[in-house]
């Protein structure tokens, strides 16, 4: 499937009415969870998409230029509340974040799986244990606020168990930045792996920037807050993997084609028969922004879209699914690593005046009082145990108990950890 050799329809007749961007949502008791959370994925990749297009209308100065993605960002805007209206108003806040942190797990492992750049899949994988971390914490909070089992709502496709802490994960801002991608010197493959992860996980940010001051209960909201501010870190993290050399133009034509690939990968991979028509709808009308940006770039630059996607052909579609025995290769082998500068090191291995300590120490203060850890340890005095789904015991034996949380592992070095 080649986007650019499709013809597309004309731009100026893909306006949406009222009832267009209306659509029934799903039923939460029947959805399949990975269209949760392709419609998430969805979601995010239009407001990126939007948020990139009022970026460059502010850098430009030509207002033939600035009317044509103007035009474009309409159909974005409308294409956002279409899928947003697709989410059911009774579905709340907590049960919408499981399947955040889901797509979170899922959509990463995924794109590691399939990732032929060493750096890239390091990245990947290092957050990917926070995420997982991120959804035990949370199906904490729901077992202990609502008597909900989240494992229903994951459909038992991804574990519940605790990742790297999340105590562990709070980082010197240094830490966070990455060395940039050459896109001449990657594969298509990494190229879109990077558009699309930092997508999702700034879409992740932004509905926890939201969302946290409307959780009903305190500490609620001291746990969105916090694992707000990790997205704010992903969001740095996998940024900073962009390249920072291309033209406006050129990232609109990237941004296009990111949009095209991923509508395309929803509908070949949809369960869902009335979802699926909803991303085919997007899907040609992505094509026709494709061909847009790809006119602007000749008009403005006179250059071709080839000499910025040299092979405009998609790679296999990007499919959500279980994870399960990858994540937990993943947790096995690397839980003890910690963010140093452009790297990741085993904690052990950092000075003592390492910026993550002493950030840590600025920041968490007295751990019992970290609302992640906090939320753990509560449900434990009540229950006698925390909420988990495993289908295994934890690959880490540090992180086996269910009596007490721990905050050593990925934050101490590793005789400390062994030792709780």
């Amino acid at each position: 499937m080649n986007p650019f050799e499709m013809k597309p329809a004309k731009i100026e007749t893909l306006f949406m009415n009222w009832a267009d961007m209306s659509p029934a949502p799903y039923n939460g008791r029947e959805v399949d969870p990975y269209t949760k959370t392709r419609i998430i994925l969805m979601n995010g990749t239009e407001f990126e998409a939007v948020w990139f297009s009022h970026q460059f209308l502010r850098h430009a100065a030509d207002n033939d230029l600035r009317r044509a993605l103007s035009l474009m960002r309409r159909q974005e805007q409308q294409q956002q509340k279409l899928i947003g209206a697709l989410k059911p108003p009774d579905e709340d806040i907590l049960a919408h974040t499981i399947s955040y942190e889901q797509l979170a797990v899922d959509l990463t492992a995924a794109l590691a799986q399939r990732e032929d750049n060493a750096y890239v899949k390091e990245a990947l994988d290092f957050a990917l244990l926070e995420d997982f971390d991120h959804l035990y914490r949370y199906a904490d909070l729901m077992d202990f606020d609502r008597g909900v089992h989240a494992e229903q709502l994951v459909g038992r496709y991804t574990e519940i168990m605790p990742g790297r802490p999340t105590i562990a994960h709070h980082r010197h801002p240094y830490d966070s930045v990455n060395y940039p991608l050459l896109y001449q010197q990657v594969s298509p493959v990494t190229k879109l792996c990077a558009a699309i992860i930092t997508a999702a996980e700034q879409q992740t940010m932004n509905y926890y920037m939201n969302v946290a001051p409307f959780y009903p209960k305190e500490y609620g909201r001291r746990l969105y807050r916090e694992i707000g501010m990790v997205e704010e870190q992903h969001v740095t993290h996998y940024g900073s993997l962009l390249d920072p050399n291309p033209t406006w133009l050129e990232c609109l034509l990237n941004h296009q084609y990111a949009e095209c690939y991923l509508y395309w990968s929803a509908m070949e991979t949809e369960s869902d028969p009335r979802i699926r028509e909803i991303w085919a709808r997007m899907f040609d009308q992505e094509v026709a922004h494709l061909h847009e940006a790809a006119r602007l770039l000749m008009a403005y630059e006179g250059r071709t879209w080839q000499q910025v996607i040299p092979d405009g052909a998609f790679p296999a579609p990007l499919e959500l699914k279980s994870n399960i025995d990858y994540v937990r290769g993943i947790l096995r082998d690397t839980v003890q690593l910690t963010a140093d500068r452009e790297s990741w090191t085993p904690v052990d291995q950092l000075g003592e005046d390492a910026d993550f300590f002493r950030y840590q120490r600025e920041v968490n203060g007295d751990a019992e009082r970290v609302a992640s850890h906090e939320i753990i340890e509560w449900e434990i005095e009540r229950e006698g145990q925390d909420y988990r789904f495993e289908v295994d015991e934890n690959p880490v034996k540090a992180l086996r108990s269910r009596k007490r949380d721990n905050t050593a592992v990925g934050r101490e070095a590793k005789s400390a950890v062994l030792s709780r």
